[in-house]
């Protein structure tokens, strides 16, 4: 019975996908279903996977969408996801020929549902770890204090267990395409923690058009979004009030790209925001300026 979902959510990356689906190619078990969700593409990807699919190597399924976002794409795949665990593995992406095995041979020995997943290391394409390394004194924890307590560094590979993920879907807001997608992880960090595996499953690269060198630019695009993902780790029952506290700032500024003038009586901490009031506006007049090339 296959255990593992690898999704990877697309937007006109045919010239690229290939990398990611040459890493399956190689895995060194095959166990897995390589779930694509094209969100809107309009070049050659569906021609691109159509060929993969025929040559019967990977079980590949298939889904194309109206665009919505990196977010829309993860609901969309949290929907169609019927296997144990998943792992978002992005396009400009590629797995370790050994991460599969690595995966399911560590769940396999570990797993159990007082946990929500596995948290693994990125790498560069040198094989750099992203960041730090995990705790090695640590077995499980919740990814929020590894950042915000065990002081760990950059991105970090998630396999979560796949009935947990189709809770909290991201919201849809019109016209806009981005929700921070640490909102559901976080929302998981209420209830579980995470085993600590400290191995490469992933190995990342930057593209000039992907979202994370454009976040300016998603900021001012999509403010909606990010005055709900604010709101929402506002009202986190862990975190520090200085974490809230910068919350409270985005919070504001998000508000204020998308004159949304009842801030104070949305927020759900008054106590909070008002101080944030001057930040936020100083904020707001960065990433006004810093974009303003996207609105003329």
């Amino acid at each position: 019975m296959v255990k593992l979902t690898v999704f990877t959510p697309t937007y006109n990356r045919a010239y690229y996908l290939h990398k990611c689906y040459e890493s399956l190619k190689r895995q060194t078990r095959k166990d897995f279903i390589w779930l694509i969700i094209d969100d809107g593409s309009t070049d050659q990807t569906e021609k691109l996977v159509t060929e993969w699919t025929d040559e019967n190597i990977v079980q590949i399924d298939y889904h194309w969408q109206e665009n919505q976002g990196m977010h829309g794409a993860h609901n969309t795949a949290y929907e169609r996801i019927e296997t144990e665990l998943n792992i978002c593995i992005d396009s400009d992406d590629y797995m370790p020929d050994d991460a599969v095995e690595k995966i399911l041979s560590f769940w396999e020995i570990y797993g159990n549902e007082r946990v929500s997943g596995i948290i693994g290391l990125d790498s560069d394409t040198s094989n750099k770890i992203i960041g730090t390394e995990l705790p090695v004194h640590l077995k499980t924890s919740t990814l929020f204090e590894l950042y915000n307590k065990y002081g760990v560094a950059g991105d970090k590979k998630l396999v979560y267990r796949t009935e947990l993920t189709k809770k909290y879907p991201y919201p849809l807001f019109n016209n806009e395409k981005y929700v921070g997608l640490a909102y559901k992880y976080y929302m998981l960090d209420r209830e579980y923690e995470m085993l600590l595996m400290n191995e490469v499953l992933c190995c990342v690269e930057y593209l000039p058009d992907g979202s994370s060198l454009n976040m300016l630019n998603q900021y001012r695009r999509n403010p909606k979004g990010f005055t709900f993902y604010r709101k929402e780790l506002m009202k986190l029952p862990f975190g520090s009030s200085l974490f809230k506290f910068r919350q409270a700032i985005h919070y504001v500024s998000s508000s204020f790209l998308s004159k949304n003038w009842n801030l104070l009586q949305e927020t759900p901490s008054k106590m909070l925001t008002i101080p944030a009031l001057p930040l936020g506006f100083l904020l707001y007049l960065y990433v006004t300026l810093k974009t303003r090339e996207i609105n003329v």
